[in-house]
């Protein structure tokens, strides 16, 4: 299901290979449409690698929420799953061939965190600075559009607040 209101977009899944490609494209396209196009490239590589760790460790399920939120001039993307076990940051060689996913999205954010939800599971999170002139655009709801499962609808704009912490991210 994906729900979109003004600047903010929500996708749930369940973390499968093959999911991940489908939302690897929405993420695109919701980002082409609030004319972030030069953040296209960062943002689906963190999405991906934050839920290619959620197909690999989370557990009892593989089910995970994606968010991502303009507010003002920046772009937070979340990844929500029911696995209270926080994530680490591992070391690794130059021949790894996994490990690394946290250290790509260290390396291509602004910032990033962990928000653990208890029982709930946890979230984790980055940001990525907008250019000011896509932020500077009127809001206009989409429509029309599509998701794996079907049509979504979209609700009326929301006015942004700014917060410390990402408002993605949410207990």
């Amino acid at each position: 299901m994906i729900s979109q209101p003004s600047r903010h977009c929500t996708v749930e899944l369940q973390a499968l290979p093959s999911r991940i490609g489908q939302v690897r494209r929405i993420i695109s396209a919701q980002l082409r449409y609030w004319h972030l196009d030069p953040l296209i490239d960062q943002a689906a590589l963190g999405v991906t690698e934050l839920l290619t760790n959620v197909h690999r460790h989370a557990e009892p399920d593989k089910m995970c929420t994606v968010d991502i939120e303009l507010l003002l001039d920046r772009l937070t993307v979340s990844v929500q799953d029911n696995d209270p076990r926080l994530p680490t940051v591992r070391d690794s060689d130059a021949l790894d061939t996994s490990g690394r996913g946290l250290g790509l999205i260290a390396a291509v954010s602004d910032c990033w965190g962990v928000h653990p939800r208890g029982d709930l599971g946890k979230a984790v999170w980055f940001t990525l600075s907008a250019p000011s002139a896509a932020v500077a655009l009127p809001v206009h709801p989409i429509v029309h559009g599509a998701t794996t499962e079907g049509p979504f609808t979209a609700a009326p704009p929301v006015a942004p607040e700014h917060t410390a912490m990402p408002s993605t991210v949410s207990s």
